[in-house]
């Protein structure tokens, strides 16, 4: 199997799932089922949880669907669950009342708690060739053993207002993270009638802020460097890093931020996009979906690819959140019939209308062979490209409960609005988490090791067909 993943455990729990958040649980139907029917032809009820919202009412045509043709008996109820959903599955297992099929939200705790069953002896020959490439350990499976399969992913992007490039007189997004200052000093300048601003980012939330910029820089720019992680080396290596916070401390010094920035969420921040006050910002292909339902705007926005260190795109953007998708429960006694649902879900025809209706962007290859595109307004400029990749899960959230001291998101973000000596700063956040994932490693918390073949520049084109 080709060794290609997805970001790491941290920074994928740092990111909003795309299906935003819920009050309440919303059920198709009751809740768990656990036991197997007791005569011939009564219908077997499977309990599905998931955390997505955003899809909610159509999976519920879809299941409607599955119920009415399904030659099995089989019915499964759906119920929507985006508060707290680890907790709640957590809670479920303890008390022999977990639901049949769930969504893998914490793919690696969830195999760690032996709550998931393995897929491998149910898949066909087929199906393990159509999703070969994408089989991952620690994103899919673990030893060899597959536990989920990946549907869409979260394409990471520079987001920007086109209507602000043209009034200061730009023509296309920043190639180069020096053109990216540039352009946010000029948007600044010209935006000052209306008070707009080039460049913001959610760094109330530290860590993912940075992230969210400097994972699709880096990652792009071909640096083997993912949430401060080196392939090549298995060590942490944060000096990778100095362009890109550089250039972060010199849209600060510039004015070129909105004002505020270090406190600003990341809805209140999509607010000010949506109003025409922000030049351009990072984030993923939830975006779409926001400002169509929960932000809508009348601006004329786009999104691009980032910009590299240098102007060289010699890797891809390492795409979010694209290893696992559901689960049966290891315990359930209709293995089988679990089995029979995740068939429905994990092939061509529903992939490819999810993928249309913009309810995700698929990240397997034969999908996006042939699936139209999407019609959301703001989607296209998110779709694939030779340029997006998945890359291993780094050991970033294993390593962060053993590191002493100030965490990267915080010790970043203090530099940019403070300065100070940076080499001296990454070299110390490089031994501080290098210390970390030595007792990490010893713990047997990660599985993370060198690989000195990685080479980020032969992801490109991975997932065509």
């Amino acid at each position: 199997m080709v060794m290609s993943a997805l970001l790491g455990a941290a920074m994928v729990s740092s990111l909003a799932a795309c299906g935003g958040q819920s009050d309440q649980p919303q059920s198709t139907g009751t809740a768990a089922s656990s036991e197997a029917p007791a005569a011939s032809g009564q219908k077997t009820k499977l309990s599905y949880w998931t955390i997505d919202r955003h899809d909610a009412d159509y999976m519920k045509d879809v299941i409607k669907k599955f119920n009415e043709t399904n030659k099995d008996n089989i019915e499964v109820e759906m119920t929507v669950m985006a508060d707290n959903f680890n907790q709640s599955v957590d809670i479920a297992f303890a008390s022999k009342q977990a639901p049949d099929i769930f969504r893998t939200n914490d793919f690696s705790g969830f195999v760690k708690k032996g709550y998931l069953l393995p897929l491998n002896d149910m898949m066909t020959d087929e199906m393990k060739q159509r999703y070969g490439n994408l089989l991952v350990e620690e994103s899919n499976m673990v030893d060899g053993k597959v536990y989920s399969l990946p549907n869409t992913g979260q394409y990471w992007r520079l987001i920007y207002n086109v209507d602000l490039f043209k009034k200061a007189g730009i023509n296309e997004p920043p190639k180069t993270i020096q053109e990216m200052v540039d352009d946010a000093k000029k948007i600044t300048e010209a935006g000052k009638d209306i008070g707009a601003y080039g460049f913001a980012e959610n760094f109330k939330n530290p860590d993912s802020a940075f992230g969210r910029i400097a994972n699709p820089i880096g990652s792009l720019s071909g640096t083997s460097v993912v949430d401060g992680y080196n392939y090549k080396t298995g060590q942490f290596d944060f000096a990778a890093d100095k362009p890109i916070v550089e250039a972060l401390r010199q849209m600060k010094q510039d004015g070129s931020m909105l004002p505020g920035v270090e406190s600003l969420d990341i809805d209140p921040l999509r607010a000010q996009f949506a109003a025409g006050k922000i030049g351009m910002y990072f984030n993923h292909s939830g975006e779409p979906a926001v400002y169509q339902s929960q932000f809508p705007t009348k601006i004329n926005w786009s999104a691009a690819l980032p910009p590299t260190i240098d102007g060289k795109q010699q890797g891809t953007v390492a795409i979010a959140n694209a290893g696992s998708y559901i689960g049966i429960n290891h315990d359930t006694p209709n293995k089988d019939k679990a089995w029979k649902f995740l068939e429905y879900i994990y092939n061509l025809d529903f992939q490819k209308a999810y993928h249309e209706k913009g309810l995700g962007i698929s990240i397997v290859p034969d999908v996006n062979a042939v699936a139209q595109k999407p019609t959301m307004p703001g989607i296209e400029g998110f779709l694939p490209t030779k340029f997006d990749g998945l890359y291993a899960p780094t050991p970033l959230g294993a390593t962060e409960t053993k590191v002493e001291g100030v965490k990267i998101g915080s010790v970043i973000i203090r530099y940019m609005l403070e300065g100070g000596d940076l080499d001296k700063i990454l070299a110390d956040l490089t031994a501080r988490y290098n210390a970390g994932l030595e007792k990490a490693r010893a713990a047997g918390e990660t599985k993370a090791k060198a690989d000195p073949s990685f080479d980020p520049n032969k992801l490109q084109g991975s997932l065509a067909k």
